[in-house]
């Protein structure tokens, strides 16, 4: 069977812009576009509105969308479990996380699998950790390294790994601006402070209740999406952090960096694999899942 139109189609739900679709499915454009309009042709709706400038996805195409996630899912349910009789896995997983966590945890998980499943494919994507959970549910990734959310959702399974600190991180050559006695935190030393946060996530949401808890809302210097940028910030100076203590030990820039002792601390959180529930019927899933 030919899965590859549905794959056209919904690369470009993703992207919603035929050329970077086209190169994520190693395709020319012209193919791209002829694959779209054969579905669009068999079902006698169309599926996207597009012009010169926009692509958007019409009321037919977002039902289209979810039939084809569920028909690509059950044939590689169907295509992993036939091959699994043949002890011969083979086929694509595509992992999400941070550049940290790429480089923390990867190694160590993929290793040993890679030797046992040497034709199952590895597709790493990274990015801001807050868009893991979403990612995965949504359906553009198969699993994720990611902090564990506060509440859980029902339809997601979630494996730790490790668990991190979250600390407050300033500049190594210090600035006017540090609180001087951060391990009594008062308002009046914290109210000035340039903070660099992350826009969403986890990480956000545990300093916004710390600064809640001091009675102040928090000197918004920035916000940016990944730990990583945060760090790259506070070591130029800019103002004061908060990131994953992992994310700060395997950075280049720990140097330039220091850990304020603020009390009381931010809490711990657990770094794990998550991945849909209904995703562990999949043979190559369950397999990978079983390495973590």
């Amino acid at each position: 069977m030919d899965m590859r139109p549905l794959k056209h189609f919904l690369s470009l739900t993703e992207s919603l812009h035929f050329g970077r679709a086209s190169d994520a499915c190693h395709v020319s454009p012209s193919t791209l576009s002829r694959s779209i309009r054969q579905l669009e042709d068999s079902l006698g709706v169309p599926l996207f509105e597009r012009d010169n400038r926009h692509v958007e996805l019409t009321r037919q195409g977002r039902i289209f969308q979810e039939y084809a996630r569920e028909a690509l899912e059950q044939w590689e349910l169907l295509r992993h479990a036939l091959m699994e009789e043949t002890q011969a896995l083979s086929g694509e997983i595509s992992i999400y996380c941070s550049v940290t966590a790429s480089y923390s945890f990867l190694y160590e998980l993929l290793s040993d699998f890679r030797a046992r499943h040497p034709r199952i494919e590895i597709k790493l994507h990274t990015g801001d950790p807050a868009e893991s959970v979403s990612r995965v549910l949504a359906g553009e990734e198969d699993m994720a390294i990611t902090p564990r959310p506060r509440t859980l959702p029902e339809a997601l399974a979630f494996k730790p790994m490790t668990t991190s600190p979250l600390v407050f991180i300033a500049p190594r050559d210090g600035a006017p601006w540090i609180p001087a006695t951060p391990e009594v935190p008062k308002p009046e030393q914290w109210r000035q402070v340039p903070m660099i946060l992350s826009e969403s996530g986890l990480a956000r949401e545990h300093s916004n209740t710390w600064f809640k808890a001091l009675g102040i809302a928090p000197h918004i210097y920035a916000q940016v999406a990944g730990n990583e940028a945060i760090v790259s910030m506070v070591g130029l100076g800019f103002g004061v952090g908060v990131v994953p203590k992992i994310v700060l030990d395997n950075s280049p820039l720990v140097d330039r960096i220091r850990i304020l002792p603020v009390k009381p601390e931010l809490p711990h959180y657990d770094v794990g694999l998550c991945v849909a529930q209904r995703r562990l019927k999949s043979p190559l899933i369950r397999a990978l899942w079983a390495e973590a």
